[in-house]
């Protein structure tokens, strides 16, 4: 009867929507969702959009602190949206200084990303090319951003589900390259490999610094920890395939690094044109 009773209470709510901030892809919309899942939250109960970065929630009020506090362990920023209407700018984008730092961290993560695409052209890296992706796709994330302040919910979805097919293009180009490398298998450069993935390393750090001046609290400290350490497994990933190829003198390790990163990327790429999809629908 209690469990009949929480039922229809959920039904009954309205839906709550949060903003969310300190997120850059699809992973961490389902990490979001799982702490969610913890908390006894149904899965068809809580939706995070990867396209605009805003969390839905189905519950009843009473049930809501206990919901907030376990998303909250995830370091991720949470501001409840009152009422219907659309969903006004993030406040923090209104500080000139805060939209100089994300111009910079846009600048790098893009500016780098074509530097190691050319670069692993050079070096025959599938892996490095995949970094790259990787770096060209949390730039133009942060690009939309940027650009989309003050933008409607529909025109944000609508950019996002642009990007989200830009990248999967990208995305698809890089796991079929990667394919036809391993019919035609020719070990990479190893030193230049292993040298790009280490300046990648560097570029997050310094992606990373600009916008530690504008933390405010545990929560989003733990964000930008969070954007960067992500972003440095792959690159980390990268040096370990170079010396692995160095090691074994194949080009094996390039190519399993290459098609994780390119799956993970086409993953989130989808991600993003599945929640601009449902965005759009809810905005209309």
């Amino acid at each position: 009867m209690a469990n009949t009773e929480s039922a229809g209470s959920t039904a009954d709510a309205p839906p709550v929507r949060y903003r969310v901030s300190g997120m850059d892809c699809a992973k961490d919309a389902a990490q979001i969702e799982r702490a969610a899942h913890s908390a006894g939250v149904a899965p068809d109960d809580v939706k995070v959009s990867a396209a605009t970065h805003i969390m839905t929630l189905n519950a009843p009020e009473a049930r809501l602190p206990d919901i907030e506090k376990a998303v909250a362990v995830t370091g991720y920023g949470f501001d409840r949206i009152e009422g219907d209407g659309d969903i006004p700018p993030n406040p923090a984008h209104q500080d000139p200084a805060y939209r100089r730092a994300l111009w910079i961290v846009v600048i790098l993560n893009v500016g780098y990303g074509v530097i190691e695409m050319v670069g692993g052209f050079i070096a025959g890296s599938q892996a490095v090319k995949a970094d790259a992706l990787d770096f060209i796709g949390d730039g133009a994330i942060t690009f939309l951003g940027l650009l989309a302040i003050g933008w409607s919910l529909a025109w944000r979805a609508r950019s996002a589900l642009i990007q989200g097919i830009f990248l999967g293009l990208l995305g698809l180009g890089v796991l079929g390259t990667t394919i036809v490398r391993v019919f035609e298998q020719t070990a990479p450069d190893a030193g230049l490999m292993g040298l790009l993935g280490m300046i990648a390393l560097v570029v997050n750090v310094i992606s990373v610094l600009p916008l530690l001046r504008f933390r405010k609290g545990d929560a989003n400290m733990r964000a930008v920890w969070l954007f960067s350490r992500n972003d440095a497994i792959g690159n980390a990933a990268v040096v370990i395939a170079a010396g692995l190829v160095w090691w074994l003198g194949s080009s094996w390790p390039d190519l399993i690094v290459a098609f994780g990163i390119a799956g993970l990327f086409l993953h989130s790429s989808w991600s993003i044109i599945r929640d601009a999809r449902a965005d759009l629908k809810t905005a209309a």
